[in-house]
């Protein structure tokens, strides 16, 4: 039925926040916690020296997050959407994770668990849902491996100075936008996510510090959005971030063959996201994407984008994010048809609760081509489209 997805996401919100209500720590335990194993000291005054000495504070209970050293947390997602063009297949043109038109859709479920390095961790996100199954449609990997969003083994010794090295399959560097919507400002993905940039990858990072400012980052890597690149040779990325006080820039390259031996191209990808914030209720940045892959069809494939984005908080509960992109598929290489794409979002959000959280959200795509799809099977040069998004997350606070 086309409602059973909607009904799930409301039956797991809410017996998601029945567990929560048990286990959550009671409302007069103490505001910090510290380790079970942990004591404190205090040196009694000169006054009360003779006096016995006090009982040592119980110590607070770990957090229902926080467990054996690791972190976990949920999240749930899912969306209604109502597209103007009402089109007869029932999906929305050039969304890539918000694609079904006219109907309530459940997106995502997901838990994720989190070991900080110390020298060894880990970091395993697994679940099911359509966002599972769109970032993975072009891998050639086991069934099993498309219910993981990341899943990797992380070393940090203290004797590297910072350095770190992550190992197995992990989100891509490039972009401003991630997969998980509730760290993002808009509902919907910009079409620099959805078209200009991969979604994951699988092999080497590492991060190192240089100075108080910068960040370094080497990987070696199978490719975009693939676990096992058995027939193609290794995708090399270099990434760096500048952090000021208030400015962050973030410079990320990936290149390498991405054809099979047969038909050898080089692919380079330059991703770039320049973030500002003037104070804490103010945020804006700038994306920016070049993209070239060598023998493609009769010659050389080429796309390129600018996003601009903004997210204003209003009080504690409330903020406002809007977002303008221009996205350039020179070649066709990227949407199957060679057009220039418009768009821009407009968000409002408002948290229900702690862990309940609902945007509703106008965006309105428009291409150089008629592309979008309408009642009668025919196409449109644009798509307006109106969705409310429900986010439900639990966990240890960002």
């Amino acid at each position: 039925m086309r409602y059973t997805g909607a009904t799930i996401f409301v039956a797991t919100c809410l017996m998601a926040g029945t567990a929560l209500a048990q286990t959550t720590t009671p409302p007069d335990a103490p505001a910090t916690t510290t380790p079970p194993d942990a004591q404190t000291a205090t040196t009694p005054a000169a006054a009360d020296q003779a006096a016995p000495a006090a009982a040592p504070a119980a110590p607070a209970p770990p957090s229902a997050y926080h467990q054996a050293g690791m972190d976990f947390s949920f999240l749930l997602d899912g969306y209604v959407d109502g597209n103007a063009n009402d089109p007869a297949s029932g999906w929305n043109g050039l969304r890539n994770f918000d694609y079904r038109a006219d109907t309530v859709h459940f997106n995502m479920g997901k838990i994720t668990i989190d070991r900080a390095p110390g020298p060894i961790g880990f970091h395993l996100d697994v679940g099911f849902g359509e966002i599972f199954s769109a970032t993975h449609v072009t891998d050639a990997a086991p069934e099993a491996m498309k219910y993981f969003e990341q899943a990797y083994v992380d070393f940090k010794p203290k004797s590297w100075k910072g350095v770190e090295v992550d190992v197995g399959e992990f989100v891509t560097s490039a972009g401003a936008e991630v997969i998980d919507v509730n760290g993002n400002w808009n509902y919907s993905r910009s079409l620099l996510f959805a078209w200009a940039i991969p979604y994951y990858h699988f092999g080497l990072r590492t991060s190192f510090p240089i100075g108080p400012h910068f960040t370094g980052g080497v990987q070696l890597v199978n490719g975009w959005n693939n676990v096992y690149a058995s027939d193609q040779g290794k995708l090399i990325g270099l990434n760096g971030a500048y952090a000021w006080k208030k400015v962050t820039w973030t410079e990320v390259w990936y290149g390498g063959p991405e054809r099979d031996q047969n038909s050898p191209g080089w692919r380079n990808l330059i991703d770039s996201v320049v973030q500002v914030n003037p104070n804490d209720n103010l945020s804006l940045y700038v994306n920016a994407d070049y993209g070239r892959n060598k023998n493609i069809g009769p010659g050389t494939a080429q796309w390129d984008g600018i996003a601009f984005a903004a997210r204003r908080a209003v009080g504690k509960k409330a903020a406002f994010a809007g977002r303008v992109e221009i996205f350039d598929d020179v070649n066709g290489f990227s949407t199957g048809v060679a057009q220039a794409v418009k768009e821009f979002t407009l968000t409002g959000e408002y948290k229900l609760s702690d862990w309940l959280t609902s945007r509703l959200e106008f965006r309105d795509d428009w291409s150089s081509q008629p592309f979008f799809e309408n009642s009668s099977g025919g196409l449109n040069k644009n798509q307006p489209t109106i969705l409310l998004g429900m986010i439900a997350y639990f966990g240890p606070k960002k």
